[in-house]
């Protein structure tokens, strides 16, 4: 038989780790409900039209189609690389029925077939949240969003994050204003300032016809960041020494563009910021004008998350407010999505958490022969019937061997059904760490809280 050869990018966890992404997936969902979020699955599939559209996503999309039909009109689909896509077909096939402002909850696998590397894989958990209206939506939607995401970020086993913030207003109407007419081409270049840096940047810039000047003021810009909204009187000072355009009505229009990105970041960082603060932190958010993330569609704030001390990893959770969730408009929103599996994997990777056990077995019924396995299994019933999970001892061993088995698998407790004379009609239990044994009945009996199912501890 041929050896099994490991596929790099598809994370298998073991059942202790899955324990893990386990409670961070239902933690997030929990806190999203709590908000108001109501949760929704879509299928694995849409066709590589909707998929792909304009971009070059069509070069990460794995093909859909079955060995044996060939041709077949399966051929022609793909399996989701994210949750936006099929979330706006969703909303587009449903919009009769939906009650707007739209709130959802997503948390669900994608695929992508870019390189594998830390923390990138091709089968991965995303977890997303969006608020979407019909014709409108409130402003102060953004914040709200923002600061559920970073409740929920608080709620998991991590460290600390940092939430860097924009506004694309505010960045579009200054790079009018220093005379760059191809904003999105400006804006993806300078959202490679981590990668390229900025010398990187400029000349990326000055290559797509950007003047040298605007290219230095655009990087000027880029470098002013605050905790709160002292980042204006900074954004203000640089507008007044810059401005590079000497056509009246487009400065009055960038300067329009300006004020109001300025005016609506200074809201969603003091928001943010009042919402999460806690003793001794003065809350997540940051105004950071180099955020830029780089997708077209975005027209408001734009967020991305990064977690202290662990900021190699790159942003853990991103998104932004956009006007047009389906093609033709008429659905504006705002949303985040986190990286689950990127998430978990540094958990992991770095024992910032672990499960205290690998099971959720918390006892383990001996068998004292063969004939008595009924006696066990009737044992074991009884307690599950009152929520305790365990299990059956696989053989009739000594019980010396019964119990390195249970310590092996890290179960807490092993029953003993005949325990000898004057023992419990249900026999004795012992906790096998403490080595304390007494006599226990399997309809009263209970371990303490804190072995009764497995826990997430901090590393």
């Amino acid at each position: 038989m041929a050896r099994v050869q490991p596929l790099s990018g598809f994370p298998e966890w073991s059942p202790q780790d899955r324990l893990l992404e386990s409670h961070v997936i239902s933690t997030l969902g929990e806190v999203f409900a709590l908000h108001g979020f109501g949760e929704i699955q879509t299928r694995a599939v849409e066709p590589i039209g909707r998929l792909a559209g304009d971009s070059d996503a069509s070069k990460e999309i794995y093909t859909l189609g079955r060995l044996t039909a060939e041709g077949d009109a399966d051929a022609k689909l793909g399996l989701h690389f994210d949750l936006t896509v099929p979330f706006a077909r969703y909303v587009e096939e449903r919009q009769g029925q939906l009650q707007f402002p739209f709130r959802r909850f997503q948390i669900q696998k994608v695929w992508r077939g870019e390189r594998p590397q830390e923390g990138r894989f091709r089968e991965f958990y995303q977890a997303d949240i969006d608020v979407v209206g019909r014709e409108n939506l409130p402003e102060h939607l953004e914040s709200e969003v923002a600061i559920v995401m970073a409740r929920a970020l608080a709620a998991l086993p991590i460290p600390a994050v940092r939430m860097h913030v924009n506004n694309r207003q505010l960045v579009e109407g200054f790079y009018e204003g220093v005379g760059i007419t191809d904003v999105a081409g400006a804006l993806r270049s300078v959202d490679k300032l981590d990668k390229i840096g900025p010398e990187g940047v400029r000349k990326e810039l000055t290559g797509k016809g950007v003047d040298e000047r605007a290219a230095d003021a655009v990087l000027e810009l880029a470098k002013i960041s605050s905790p709160d909204a002292s980042f204006a009187g900074a954004v203000e000072d640089l507008w007044e020494t810059t401005v590079l355009v000497d056509d009246g009505p487009v400065v009055e229009a960038a300067q329009l563009k300006l004020a109001r990105g300025i005016a609506s970041l200074a809201a969603l960082v003091t928001g943010v910021n009042e919402a999460t603060a806690t003793d001794g932190n003065g809350g997540v958010a940051v105004a950071d004008l180099r955020i830029a993330r780089g997708l077209d569609y975005y027209t408001g704030s734009v967020y991305e998350t990064f977690l202290t001390g662990h900021e190699d990893l790159g942003s853990i959770c991103s998104g932004g407010r956009y006007d047009s969730l389906i093609a033709g408009g008429g659905f504006p929103g705002v949303g985040m999505s986190i990286g689950v599996s990127r998430l978990v994997s540094r958990i992991l990777g770095a024992e910032l958490a672990s499960a205290t056990r690998s099971v959720p077995s918390a006892v383990l019924v001996a068998v004292t022969d063969a004939e008595a396995r009924g006696a066990s299994a009737s044992i074991a019933d009884r307690l599950r019937a009152r929520g305790i999970a365990c299990e059956v001892s696989p053989s009739a061993a000594k019980f010396g061997k019964q119990i390195q088995y249970a310590d092996r698998r890290g179960i807490p407790f092993v029953w003993f059904p005949d325990a000898g004379e004057g023992a419990c009609a249900d026999g004795e239990v012992k906790d096998i760490r403490s080595g304390e044994q007494n006599p226990a009945d399997a309809d009263a009996w209970t371990p303490p809280a804190e072995d009764l199912k497995p826990r997430i501890v901090h590393g």
